[in-house]
């Protein structure tokens, strides 16, 4: 029962195995919930603060932030943000972004553009490594809570890059929520701010705002405000999306350790069977001979 034994300690082994992702699912599951609240809080304050910086940069024409204008060396190089995880077993969710930043890499590389990279995650941090772009900066081991104080010093190397024109363009590379079931990998522009990342209140009156200390002032805080709001809302999308991609991949797991568990014992049992049958083979022949 040599072979008996065998398929006995991998169904062992597959049944210690499906406890465990069993047990990540669960944990997933809890953390998903966790997450889908905290990135749904944040959409309300990034929606107010670009209201609110439209409606200022559009009150003031006379001075444009380097956040809003179009860098005249354009052509020079490109910063990207790539936002993954810091763990794995997530299915494709990494994969998927990663592809994403890949071609774009690709296609400005195309057009002599040069680039360099904050990673935020372990995961594009290896990537990026493997693959040969600079990486000015990352931030890693970010847990399950973004916290904005620990994105912003990577972040702001891009940001005063392409504030000192060193940049022409910035994007934002990450993994947006959508559902449990799906989520939707995205390289966006960050900066220059496009019109429509800016869309003042509809109406047809103009607000004309009185500014303190000054209008540059004013306007400078509250554009790097929403830019760091666009940041930790890319983060809080991603960490839901993790979450999620984990809870299904996780279940997938466990379902498939549950399959194979069942055809394993199938084999397991045919074996027995024919070993049995082999030994009253014998018994029959042994006393038919006898007599």
């Amino acid at each position: 029962m040599a072979a008996g034994k065998e398929i006995r300690g991998k169904i062992k082994s597959v049944e210690n195995t499906k406890k465990i992702t069993k047990a990540m699912e669960m944990v997933a599951a809890s953390k998903m919930r966790k997450a889908q609240e905290r990135m749904r809080s944040a959409r309300p304050y990034a929606e107010k603060i670009r209201n609110v910086t439209a409606n200022l940069a559009k009150a003031n024409p006379e001075y444009t932030h380097p956040f809003m204008a179009v860098s005249p060396t354009a052509g020079k190089a490109a910063g990207f943000i790539v936002v993954t995880t810091d763990k794995g077993l997530c299915g494709g969710l990494n994969t998927n972004v990663l592809r994403a930043v890949t071609a774009k890499l690709k296609e400005l590389e195309g057009q002599g553009v040069k680039s360099e990279a904050v990673a935020i995650g372990n995961k594009g941090l290896g990537f990026l490594n493997r693959i040969g772009v600079k990486v000015v900066a990352h931030a890693t081991q970010l847990g399950d809570t973004p916290h904005l104080e620990k994105l912003i010093g990577p972040v702001k190397v891009l940001l005063d890059a392409y504030a000192e024109g060193r940049l022409n363009a910035v994007y934002l590379c990450y993994t947006k929520f959508i559902n449990t079931m799906k989520q939707e990998s995205l390289v966006e522009q960050l900066l220059p701010l496009a019109s429509d990342q800016l869309k003042a209140d509809a109406g047809e009156h103009g607000w004309d705002y009185l500014y303190e200390p000054d209008a540059k002032t004013v306007i400078d805080d509250l554009l790097l405000r929403f830019v760091e709001a666009l940041i930790y809302q890319a983060v809080a999308e991603n960490m839901a999306s993790e979450q999620s991609a984990r809870m299904v991949a996780m279940k997938a797991a466990t379902d498939n350790a549950g399959t194979l568990i069942g055809e394993l014992k199938l084999v397991y049992n045919k074996t027995r069977q024919a070993a049995i049958t082999k030994e009253l083979s014998e018994i029959v022949s042994g006393a038919a001979a006898v007599g």
